[in-house]
């Protein structure tokens, strides 16, 4: 059996019979792989000892893990696979034309195979270097090895299941398992730090909610605490606003059907054109280079930088760390050092967002070309200019190249802000959260307003 072969005879979910969900399908198989998440979520790992990785809390929420779960992989391997994959085709390496059915069966085969290598090869690392390890007790015994591998291969199990539940929801549900398992994560996460009544682990004489933390602080006489509490309600706030704000804006080219006089149509492209997924990746990114210097650190390879009790302090994965640069501020402890690590952070976060917004363009089928045939066979144009494809992605890349590099700016400056501003939780994720919920809702009344309950419309159309 030939690669090719291989390829396109792998394991899949299988895609529906019919070519139009209804709303109530897709939701009922929405809500039934975000119930499965959530429940992994709660699955400890069989024979695991010493959870290195539970202190890197925003870390899980990027990656839409449960540290010391059986899905403590969470995303990490389909980025990683997606962002190897990218690389390899921008750069000529790999080439693939996506608008030709067979390569792109070939560059989805090979992502699934990228993605299984990942799985694998991140379980390994994460047993072998001390991230999820056995009991320290058996340490040296021949239980610590047999652990060792009954934890590589729990691990495996929960990102096989991960893929497949992604694979459910693209096919089955609404956007991606991948966008879904992040803005859960994110949301329970706001909805824990904004509103719980439990005490705060680090200061038992406040909630670890900030609301009820706030009207806490101003009773006790604190207003410090309750200024940073303020800050940080209102840095979240102001991510949500600018984040709807951007995605709500866009450029429309004014198209018409060639054989059909006086009846046209306007051709949408969104200022934040590559959506949510050059911050992902950029995010997975930091995420994964955070990870690995905790690793290497913990086998005295600090090649990445050290960390001291989870918060990195030297090296490469202190400059792609955030710090709470509002805090440092408003208690005036901030450093000239810790202004240099912020504006090395959000340069490093914007570079990242526009390089990747890029490679997306190219390789998704985005770019002017791929957008202008597809134009072309819906049978429009663009009044007052012939009827040709080099001329339409001409004209089409007037606005493309631009919006796609000023829309990557943007999301890396108001991701990078989010972070430095102290929001409840990580800017990055809070910003991911907003744009994937306000795509999904924007897909929901564009695909399924008429087959959804009146209620339900009434409210989706306000």
């Amino acid at each position: 059996m030939s690669l090719r072969d291989l390829l396109l005879n792998l394991p899949e979910v299988a895609s529906p019979s019919q070519k139009h969900l209804s709303f109530k399908e897709k939701l009922k198989w929405t809500g039934i792989v975000l119930v499965i998440f959530f429940v992994l979520g709660l699955v400890p790992l069989f024979g695991l000892g010493q959870n290195a990785l539970q202190r890197f809390e925003i870390l899980s929420i990027i990656l839409g893990a449960s540290f010391g779960s059986i899905i403590s992989l969470g995303i990490g391997p389909l980025v990683t696979a997606s962002i190897v994959l990218q690389l390899l085709n921008g750069s000529g390496i790999l080439k693939f034309d996506l608008q030709n059915k067979d390569d792109r069966q070939t560059f989805q085969g090979l992502q699934k195979i990228f993605g299984l290598f990942f799985v694998v090869f991140e379980a390994i690392i994460y047993v072998l270097m001390g991230g999820l390890a056995p009991p320290a007790a058996l340490a040296g015994t021949s239980a610590f090895g047999v652990l060792e591998a009954v934890l590589i291969v729990q691990l495996c199990i929960g990102g096989v299941l991960i893929m497949l539940m992604d694979e459910v929801v693209s096919k089955w549900g609404f956007g991606s398992g991948i966008s879904l398992f992040i803005a859960a994560g994110v949301s329970q996460s706001v909805f824990i730090r904004a509103l719980s009544p439990l005490p705060s682990p680090n200061n038992p004489a406040i909630s670890t909610g900030a609301i009820p933390a706030f009207f806490q602080s101003l009773q006790a006489g604190d207003p410090t605490g309750a200024i940073l509490l303020l800050a940080s309600l209102l840095a979240t706030i102001g991510v949500f606003v600018m984040a709807v704000y951007m995605q709500a804006m866009k450029i429309e080219i004014p198209l018409s059907f060639g054989r059909v006089r006086g009846q046209g149509i306007r051709w949408p492209l969104s200022f934040n054109y590559t959506s949510n997924i050059p911050v992902i990746l950029v995010s997975a990114l930091f995420a994964n280079v955070n990870l690995w210097a905790q690793l290497l650190q913990q086998k005295g390879w600090p090649l990445l930088g050290t960390l001291v009790n989870g918060v990195p302090s030297s090296g490469l994965v202190r400059w792609l760390s955030p710090l709470n640069l509002v805090e440092k501020l408003l208690t005036g402890s901030v450093l000239g050092t810790d202004l240099l690590q912020s504006g090395v952070y959000l340069l490093a976060l914007v570079i990242g967002c526009v390089v990747f917004s890029y490679l997306w363009v190219q390789t998704a089928g985005m770019d002017a070309k791929s957008q202008a045939q597809q134009i072309m066979n819906s049978g429009l144009q663009i009044p007052g200019f012939r009827r040709d494809e080099r001329v339409l992605e001409r004209i089409l890349e007037r606005y493309i190249g631009p919006i796609t590099i000023m829309g990557g700016i943007s999301i890396g400056l108001l991701a990078g802000i989010a972070d430095l501003g102290g929001s409840l939780t990580n800017g990055t994720a809070l910003l991911l959260t907003v744009m994937i919920i306000y795509r999904l809702y924007e897909d929901i009344a564009r695909q399924h307003m008429m087959d959804m309950n009146p209620m339900l419309r009434k409210f989706m159309t306000k």
